[in-house]
């Protein structure tokens, strides 16, 4: 039986500061090289997540963007991946102009992967997240939205108060092409609402990936709603300490919090290959 161990990374794999620690990398860096399927699934793109996992080495490809796309994280190449309709696109940018809601776009243009922001719309919650990915080559700020939407747009991200957002929330959350969370930063103090397509799930990418990899089972642990249909399709999940009470509920158990190399002592302890 081949089982595929998955893990989120903020909050669940990645400590209070945002990193991976020594004994984590090395745990499961030895336990790959002894053959464990193991990968992670996060919110994150590839770039974000390569900084954050340095040192990680999964062997297999990762799931990033929700399950937007699955990626090689050597090669950046694009594996699979789940992309709006030119008609959802347009709908959405309809809906953030209704709310007066300036997102994050992620997008491709000419082929590149970009992240386009309209500089005249920063707050705080954005000018943060900015500020964390200086050097970034996908970063495209402009000024207009009309620039902002540009390109094939592939993955939306709204960043400011509960109350600004939550109405553009409740419109996706309630149109069935659309696939959205709504949480508070792990971080910070602001909001986050993602926009990604129906099928752009952390489920969905982990099924594409166990048939490319011809996996029996798959063992997954996180700490996030975005975690819950992870979860569902799981044979076996684990939430760690600092989870939200959501994912507990649904939880094959609960392991120690993230500041305390909860997943890597599992992996050890109880992993199979």
């Amino acid at each position: 039986m081949r089982i595929l161990y998955v893990s989120d990374l903020d909050g669940t794999l990645l400590n209070s500061r945002g990193s991976l620690s020594p004994y984590t990398i090395k745990t499961i860096n030895r336990l790959v090289e002894k053959g464990m399927l193991f990968t992670y699934a996060t919110a994150r793109s590839l770039s974000s997540a390569s900084v954050v996992a340095r040192g990680l080495d999964p062997h297999i490809p990762v799931i990033v963007y929700n399950g937007a796309y699955i990626m090689e994280p050597a090669t950046g190449s694009i594996l699979a991946s789940e992309n709006f309709t030119n008609e959802e696109r347009f709908y959405a940018e309809r809906k953030f102009t209704e709310y007066n809601v300036s997102p994050i776009v992620y997008s491709r243009i000419e082929g590149r992967e970009r992240v386009s922001w309209n500089i005249r719309r920063i707050n705080e919650g954005k000018q943060n997240y900015f500020c964390n990915r200086q050097g970034d080559r996908r970063l495209r700020p402009v000024e207009t939205e009309e620039q902002l939407y540009e390109g094939e747009a592939f993955y939306y991200t709204c960043i400011g108060e509960e109350r600004e957002l939550k109405p553009l929330s409740d419109a996706f959350s309630g149109d069935a092409r659309y696939n959205c969370t709504f949480q508070q930063e792990l971080y910070r103090t602001e909001y986050w609402l993602e926009i990604m397509p129906k099928k752009a799930t952390k489920s969905n990418g982990i099924l594409k990936l166990m048939e490319l990899w011809k996996c029996d089972k798959v063992i997954s642990f996180g700490d996030a709603v975005n975690d819950i249909p992870m979860f569902q399709i799981s044979d076996q999940c684990y939430a760690v300490e600092n989870a939200v009470d959501s994912l507990k509920k649904i939880a094959t158990g609960i392991i120690g919090d993230h500041d305390s190399d909860s997943v890597a002592k599992w992996l050890e302890e109880n992993g199979v290959w």
